[in-house]
């Protein structure tokens, strides 16, 4: 397995740029899961290996022999007429390696530019997007990968550049289904601010997870840590009420070492009821508690989904809460090229 030099120095680079955690970052929709499988294992996991193209978003390294020709497309639609899409492709060239491409599209909605009396003067738009390539290799029960990306924000023509990485490492058990996966995520520069504004950080993060399936039972379970650059990721709005206490005293909400823990971690778990058909359920701890209103947590932080294939087709599908308000909705579908090529030529 050999790297260039710039690669390894990149993940070096990683650990200073995570010192960056205040203040405004850029780009960051990067940290949003693009595809429904994700999206139902609670929006980070590192280590479900599979023959999900879109997983590579994930964690490069997740990119093996099972994805090659996989056309994936996936579109989710957020609150407030946001809406996302992603495609991705992977491919095995016989002297280059492994590959995986991938496009992903955020749009905002219209908006409406008033002057300072209040007068429609025009619309406009907001959009991000990235542009993806994804390369892995694998050695026995490791695999190395690395993403390269090119993101750009636009508002009402005013357009923000940066160029990013993934680097990430995954072990398979070689004999037991068991998986540990590392990701280091948007390790890069902001090429370009916006007109009059201050270059910003990227959305650095540390992940680390693993999947397991027991030999006699048909669900695969997954834990994944992130944040793991920063121990206390806990805010607490000054501005909310507290409880009062038998005197009337109010008593305001203090953090805890457990809860600092449990924000790091998120749960998923694929329950396996033939290649056919899967059923998938996630947990997010920091989601719920940062998404939850003062007096009402409804669904935030859970996601459920399921997979369904039809002949040469697969289609996932997951709903995430992300606010007690309701849920967002991932839709993908997904083929092997290969296969329907074939069929088409034997019909």
């Amino acid at each position: 397995m050999k790297y260039p030099a710039a690669l390894l120095l990149c993940l070096l680079l990683s650990f200073p740029l995570a010192a960056q955690v205040g203040g405004q970052r850029a780009f960051t929709f990067l940290e949003l899961p693009v595809s429904a499988k994700q999206a139902g294992l609670g929006g980070v996991n590192v280590s479900s290996l599979g023959h999900d193209v879109n997983m590579v978003t994930a964690n490069p390294a997740l990119l093996n022999p099972e994805m090659d020709r996989q056309l994936s497309l996936s579109y989710v639609g957020y609150l407030a007429d946001i809406k996302q899409s992603n495609i991705a492709y992977a491919f095995n060239h016989q002297k280059l390696g492994r590959w995986a491409a991938t496009i992903n599209y955020l749009n905002y909605g219209d908006f409406v530019q008033r002057d300072a009396s209040g007068i429609e003067e025009a619309s406009f738009t907001v959009n991000d997007y990235t542009f993806s390539l994804s390369h892995a290799r694998q050695a026995d029960a490791f695999t190395i990968g690395a993403t390269a990306k090119l993101a750009v924000s636009t508002i009402a023509g005013n357009k923000s550049v940066g160029f990013l990485a993934d680097v990430g490492g995954l072990f398979k058990h070689p004999e037991k289904d068991f998986t540990v996966g590392l990701a280091f995520k948007n390790i890069g520069y902001q090429l370009k601010p916006f007109d009059g504004g201050e270059r910003q950080a990227m959305p650095f993060d540390a992940q680390l997870g693993a999947s397991y399936k027991p030999e006699h039972m048909p669900v695969r379970l997954s834990l994944t840590a992130y944040h793991l650059y920063q121990f206390d990721v806990v805010y607490l709005d000054p501005n909310s009420k507290g409880r009062l206490d038998a005197n009337g005293n109010e008593i305001k909400e203090e953090k805890s070492v457990r809860d600092k823990i449990a924000r790091h971690f998120v749960a998923g778990a694929e329950f396996i009821f033939s290649k056919n058909f899967q059923v998938r359920a996630g947990y997010n701890h920091l989601r719920r508690k940062e998404l939850r209103l003062e007096n009402a947590s409804g669904g935030a932080g859970f996601s459920v989904g399921a997979m369904l294939r039809v002949r040469a087709f697969e289609l996932n599908y997951s709903s995430a809460f992300y606010h007690p308000a309701g849920a967002s909705h991932y839709v993908t579908i997904s083929t092997d090229t290969g296969t329907l090529l074939k069929r088409k030529n034997t019909e």
